[in-house]
């Protein structure tokens, strides 16, 4: 259920193919046109005299073709991103064609908000987009205006824009984008448009609008091309036996039996894994369970998860042991010894695994030289992927084709390309193309997870009962070392995000990351660090309005005095769930949290069966404030997406490594969310004249910490550890 608030067959082989489209000279080439599935577009036109710095083409017939950076994986960039630099154009949407990018060139294309590289996680996209995509589109609008007024020999001034269409209402004239398109030349400097030239909100007519995403069609009808559909001429399939832990290399390889599979060609070393090729995906699946590889030792053979999360929790009090400051304000240890009042609270996360729908896999293809290679993949982070294979090939970047696809299920394991660069290395070790596909037991087994944490925070107060000092402990390996492959001890913003909890001014502040090694492989996780340290931060909230004997709606409030727009979400809220009205068998949790400068606020119902200590989520309500909501139903979706993704991690979901070993195998024994656990989820998205962050995961912070505020509520016991599992409840109850 949605609420919206706002206070304060497209042809692909047709698709370029009338040469004479202007093309405008905005961002990238016009040859780095490409195809996002068969149903997109057709090759790109070579012929094209403008310049290469472009953004979008216009056809004679109007088809409006827009780049689109960003990868699709669910989120709606795929839609999103154009519609943007549709609206300061003035298009007619359904002439709109997205496209990905084929030339991947990060200063000309790459996203603002990660220093212009192809990178698509932290829902950035929109963020880093918005003003590029608004100029590029307000450009365009431009040239097509002067063009006309010089054909018409009227003053530009007189001329407006109506859908597709430029008008000169004096004499009633008008002319479509297309027409304009056969005659217009981009002019060598394209006209500078200040911020104060773009439409004002209130003219929008896309933005802030609730449009179809243009790639669900495809999704619907099954013609959406993801990375698994991929097959190319002369192209053998390949399985890949991972060393269970990082940095196992196989030492010894028993492949007798694994040899004798029918069509099963050849057995290939890796740097981390046995590789086998074949003439079918059943054949080379079966022929790797015949393995029997020796790994090499590596830190992580000795990883024993229980052991060490207990270990966190001991360095956590142990404060003697400095971390690295990721958010620092006045001076906590000062005024912590001066406080009148100071409350202790811990709790711990377990390491949790992506479960993306589709398997991992890569297709390549490595030239007989070794130095090229084209790659049909789906990446998070184009960019880290293009060099990653460069440096494996030896070769320039400049040799790598990369085809993007639809992703099906990213949640930031799609920036790990562990997969693609396996593919690579036996593309060029049996000199064919080489599709790579990964089981879901490959993928569980030698998967990379969300860093398991324990958390340590302090906050003081002073006599007269205000927060005056917060300083959080975040114990936990660093995902950005692991991602690198440095152990110098540096900032990891995936770790830490949300621990300076910005909704609550407080006056002496700090968030530090206290960085252990234990070897495990490790990748960012929908949400990052938002969805523990909210859970942490918001359950120690609600543990001190407890013993403060205060509401934690109003104490909530109080705390963030100073932040209306946090206020007024809280308020939005309580009055969605009726927080005064009285339960019986229920209870209700409030949290709220802050992330990429997006605000939000959730309550949760909940009751409890006390003899399974199984957990019943009944309700869910959030309220979001993501600045200008560009298409409020999606951010509604995104809300209650990635709510009922984390809700899983929260009753149930967890991976436990034991010397090294993962236990878990599959989805029989790593239970995700299912359509029993979903509750009623109501979103209401207040759309406020502040600039757009971002949307594709916060109901993932939300969730842990509303639904554990809840449990608090109803048992009067605190549960300090995700998950809550039956287990733990039980225990906790003492049932």
């Amino acid at each position: 259920m949605t609420k919206h608030q706002k206070p304060s067959a497209f042809s692909r082989r047709n698709f370029l193919t009338a040469a004479a489209g202007l093309t405008f000279a905005l961002t990238i080439a016009p040859e780095a046109f490409s195809p996002a599935d068969k149903a997109f577009a057709d090759a790109p036109n070579p012929a094209t005299p403008l310049s290469p710095n472009v953004w979008l083409t216009i056809a004679p017939d109007g088809t409006i073709t827009v780049i689109s950076p960003a990868a699709e994986m669910g989120q709606g960039s795929f839609t999103t991103l154009p519609l943007i630099l549709a609206e300061e154009l003035d298009a007619d949407w359904s002439k709109v064609k997205p496209v990905f990018p084929t030339e991947w060139d990060d200063k000309k294309y790459g996203n603002p908000a990660y220093d212009y590289t192809f990178q698509t996680s932290a829902s950035a996209s929109v963020r880093g987009y918005f003003m590029p995509l608004r100029i590029a589109g307000a450009q365009a609008r431009r040239v097509l205006l002067d063009a006309v007024a010089d054909k018409w020999a009227v003053p530009v001034g007189e001329l407006a824009t109506e859908p597709s269409v430029v008008v000169h209402r004096a004499s009633g004239r008008r002319i479509g984008y297309g027409e304009i398109a056969t005659f217009a030349k981009a002019p060598a400097q394209l006209p500078k448009i200040e911020v104060g030239d773009l439409k004002p909100t209130a003219s929008f007519r896309l933005i802030g609008k609730d449009i179809n995403r243009v790639e669900l069609p495809l999704k619907v009808t099954g013609r959406a091309e993801y990375g698994l559909d991929v097959t190319v001429p002369g192209m053998v399939y390949a399985a890949v036996l991972q060393s269970p832990y990082a940095n196992g290399a196989p030492m010894e390889v028993d492949s007798a039996r694994a040899e004798k599979v029918p069509g099963v060609t050849g057995i290939v070393k890796l740097p981390e894994g046995v590789g086998v090729i074949g003439t079918t995906i059943e054949g080379t699946q079966a022929a790797k369970k015949l393995l029997k590889v020796t790994w090499g030792d590596a830190a992580g053979a000795h990883l024993d998860s229980e052991r060490a999360l207990e270990e966190f929790a001991a360095i956590g009090r142990d404060k003697s042991r400095d971390g690295v400051p990721f958010a620092k304000i006045g001076d906590v240890k000062a005024a912590l010894a001066s406080a009148k009042r100071v409350f202790l609270g811990e709790y711990r996360t377990r390491y949790v695994y992506h479960a993306q729908m589709e398997p991992m896999n890569a297709t390549a293809a490595v030239s007989a030289d070794g130095k090229s290679a084209e790659l049909w993949v789906e990446t998070q982070a184009a960019t880290t992927l293009l060099k990653g294979v460069a440096q494996i090939l030896q070769t320039d970047r400049s040799k790598l084709t990369l085809h993007q696809h639809f992703i099906g299920g990213g949640y930031g394991r799609r920036g790990n390309h562990e997969v693609i660069f396996d593919a690579v290395r036996l593309s060029k070790a049996v000199g064919k193309p080489v599709k790579l596909v990964w089981t879901r037991e490959d993928d569980l087994k030698g998967g990379k997870f969300r860093p398991m944490t324990a958390h340590h925070i302090e906050a003081g107060f002073d006599a007269d009962g205000k927060l005056i000092a917060w300083h959080h402990r975040v114990v936990a390996e660093s995902v950005l070392a692991y991602i690198s492959g440095n152990p110098k001890p540096r900032q990891d913003r995936i770790v830490m995000k949300g621990s300076p909890i910005p909704q609550y001014p407080i006056a002496n502040k700090l968030a530090e990351h206290v960085i252990e090694s234990r070897g495990a492989r490790l990748s960012p996780w929908r949400g990052v660090g938002n969805g523990y340290n909210a859970f942490a931060a918001e359950s120690f909230i609600d543990d001190i309005a407890k013993e403060l004997g205060k509401d934690p709606v109003a104490f909530r409030l109080e705390l963030s005095e100073g932040v209306p727009r946090m206020q007024h979400l809280i308020r939005v809220v309580a009055d969605q769930s009726g927080w005064s009205r009285k339960r019986d068998e229920t209870a209700l949790g409030v949290a709220t949290m802050v992330k990429d400068d997006t605000l939000a606020a959730s309550v949760a119902e909940v009751s409890i069966d006390r003899v399974s200590g199984k957990i019943k989520v009944h309700n869910f309500w959030a309220a979001i404030d993501a600045g200008i909501a560009v298409q409020p139903r999606n951010l509604t979706a995104q809300t209650e997406g990635s709510f009922i993704y984390a809700l899983g991690s929260v009753l149930r979901e967890k991976i436990t490594i034991r010397d090294g070993h993962v236990l878990q195998s599959n989805y029989s024994d790593y239970e995700v969310a299912r359509m029993s656990d979903v509750p009623h989820v109501e979103v209401t998205v207040v759309s406020t004249d502040n600039k757009p962050t971002g949307g594709g995961e916060l109901g993932v912070p939300l969730s842990a910490a509303a639904i554990g505020n809840a449990i608090a509520a109803l048992t009067g016991v605190r549960l300090h550890e995700l998950p809550f599992s039956p287990d733990q409840v039980r225990g906790a109850l003492g049932a």
